[in-house]
């Protein structure tokens, strides 16, 4: 029993040390962040999710850094049934590239975290940083629809260390008309 108890706080410990080490972009500059995004890339695991793996694509957003300091993001995602359009509001914390929000789907607020980005390229976010299967997200973004080979894999890298397993980590291919008419063109 002792030996068993060990082992779980163990292993509780090492979760809770992979998941400290997950840091912002360093000097991150929310106004250089904000504009146009298309998220190229998605790990995310959840068993409720694994069925319509196969039907995502990658989708746009618009992040708008507000005077305060938090952001709101608007995206569009194409779903069987059509375009649909949703907006987050992100509140910002005490350390620059992390934000909180609530998420009305899963009744509990989320730690976004903004990894590594170049800002004109690429940015790898992390939603949620206490791995958990139902709730954990990491998605890749990029500045048009495509973004470079190793990016891709620096993105896959950095969910394989997260715990994902290969099946779970997309590179969708992009959504046709969502939105009809994209902002900014």
């Amino acid at each position: 029993m002792r030996t068993t108890v060990f082992a779980v706080v163990m292993v509780m410990m090492c979760v809770m040390m992979v998941d400290a080490d997950v840091k912002p972009q360093k000097d991150f500059n929310l106004r250089m962040f904000a504009g146009r995004w298309y998220r190229v890339g998605l790990a995310y695991d959840s068993p409720s999710f694994a069925p319509f793996r196969d039907q995502v694509k990658a989708s746009m957003g618009i992040v708008t850094a507000l005077p305060n300091g938090n952001v709101n993001l608007t995206m569009w995602d194409a779903l069987p049934f059509g375009c649909v359009r949703k907006v987050y509001n992100y509140e910002k914390t005490s350390v620059p590239g992390q934000f909180s929000y609530f998420s009305a789907r899963h009744n509990m607020v989320k730690d976004i975290t903004v990894v590594d980005t170049n800002y004109s390229d690429y940015a790898v976010v992390l939603k949620h940083k206490v791995f958990n299967r139902e709730y954990t997200q990491v998605a890749l973004y990029g500045r048009s629809p495509t973004v470079r080979h190793d990016v891709i894999m620096k993105f896959k890298g950095f969910a394989s260390s997260r715990g994902f397993p290969r099946d779970s980590i997309l590179t969708p291919p992009p959504a046709e008309n969502c939105p009809a008419s994209r902002p900014g063109h």
